[in-house]
């Protein structure tokens, strides 16, 4: 999960307030807590050197950086710039009154109804969900966001996209950020293009979010859902679901679905919009596509140790054609078992690319109540690329358009299905 990077995009989005003086106890605090960071990454980064660095000089750089900043955003300011050093996601520094209300979705605490992607400086609806007041006021996927709460987005949007531009985590900042005021919890009033190119005003009230709460290690409760379909004409399976947790539930919904799929012409599971989190449930899921023995998705590298991403081959596996679909808002273990699957000569990808932030994180609260994500491991795929900033590339380029979201089309799905059809014909 990359919510601290994700706090960044925002507070852009948040009313800003007037930098309060330090006190003396708080300047300790900060100092405590600079110390803290600098140790962990020196004790538990992957390499003895992190980054390469001389990390010894690192602190010696930026203790008097701490010492010398006047207000908790000169604090952070610092701490994410020695932090930068390491040219790595999943290290940064959350404000103590963002991290909170930051989960694994970037949502606060009701739900809008509504899912985004921002391709270019455009704000797109790309999913309204059944019963929702947005679904209730006729919204529709291809519909253009142009003000949040009065707030207008365009340029909200063109600063974070240059704030990120190069960077494989863009759309997943992006997204994260537009949801964080969307689902607020409180009614929010938006501003539309819809599907006729007029402005459309609605107040979006929030509801309960899809899914079941569930609550796992340091990360903050978020709703996990799973869902099953029959897509082309009923011939080929389907399956989504938002994130990697929940194993208890997650893990027989998602077999019985390839179970009971084993006569279809193919399988497309969907992992767009998910941010991954339990890394080991990929060899379990793997494990339903994979027949040969002692396979692996890749390998994760620890300071102490390494682990092999290994299969877990199932009685019955499915054989047929699988196609996976993937964004630049699919990360961490939804890029493992991608990218895994991929390289195995398993799956085909379509899609966009992903956000390229598979290390595994730990998420703590420092002395001066701000929070510390630190990565503790790094990845390398099967073929042997690490995943971490180069993200998946998918096979065949199918990026959302609103052209295509307002004609009710999916283009990833589209390509996905057309592919599956075009192997069942060539089989005969």
């Amino acid at each position: 999960m990359i919510r601290a990077i994700a706090a960044v995009a925002l507070a852009i989005l948040t009313a800003d307030s007037l930098p309060a003086a330090l006190t003396s106890q708080q300047r300790l605090l900060n100092l405590q807590s600079f110390e803290y960071v600098w140790k962990t990454i020196r004790d538990k980064h992957w390499q003895t050197k992190p980054g390469g660095l001389d990390w010894q000089a690192i602190h010696d750089e930026f203790k008097p950086k701490i010492e010398a900043a006047d207000s908790m955003a000169a604090v952070r300011a610092v701490m994410n710039q020695m932090l930068g050093r390491l040219h790595e996601t999943h290290f940064g520094i959350v404000p103590a009154d963002l991290y909170s209300n930051v989960d694994a979705t970037g949502g606060g605490d009701g739900a809008a109804g509504i899912d985004v992607r921002v391709p270019g400086e455009q704000v797109l609806v790309t999913s309204v969900e059944a019963g929702s007041s947005a679904a209730a006021q006729g919204v529709r996927p291809g519909w253009e966001i142009l003000k949040i709460g009065g707030t207008d987005i365009a340029p909200v949007v063109s600063k974070l996209s240059e704030m990120y531009a190069g960077s494989t985590l863009r759309d997943i900042l992006l997204r994260r950020a537009i949801l964080a005021r969307l689902d607020g919890g409180d009614p929010v009033v938006v501003e539309f293009l819809d599907g006729a190119g007029q402005e459309s005003v609605k107040t979006l009230a929030p509801a309960q979010p899809r899914g079941t709460l569930v609550r796992f290690g340091y990360l903050n409760p978020m709703h996990v859902w799973f869902s099953t379909s029959r897509v082309g004409g009923g011939a080929i399976g389907y399956a989504a679901f938002n994130a990697f947790l929940d194993p208890q539930r997650l893990m027989p919904a998602f077999g019985d679905a390839v179970e009971g799929c084993h006569s279809c012409a193919g399988f497309i599971l969907d992992l767009r919009g998910n941010p991954g989190g339990i890394g080991l449930m990929a060899m379990g899921m793997a494990g339903w596509f994979i027949s040969q023995p002692d396979q692996k998705l890749g390998t994760l590298y620890l300071r102490e140790t390494t682990l092999k991403f290994v299969v877990n081959p199932r009685l019955k596996t499915f054989a047929g054609p699988l196609a996976i679909l993937v964004d630049g808002t699919s990360a961490s273990t939804s890029e493992i078992l991608a990218e895994g699957l991929k390289d195995l000569g398993r799956a085909r990808i379509f899609g966009s690319h992903t956000a390229g932030a598979a290390l595994p994180s730990v998420f703590e609260k420092l002395p001066d109540g701000d929070g510390f994500q630190y990565a503790i491991a790094n990845y390398v795929s099967a073929g042997g690329q690490p995943l971490e900033g180069r993200g998946v590339t998918p096979d065949e380029e199918t990026p959302v358009t609103r052209e295509a979201l307002l004609a009710g089309k999916d283009p990833a799905l589209d390509a996905a299905v057309a592919w599956i059809k075009q192997q069942k014909t060539a089989a005969k």
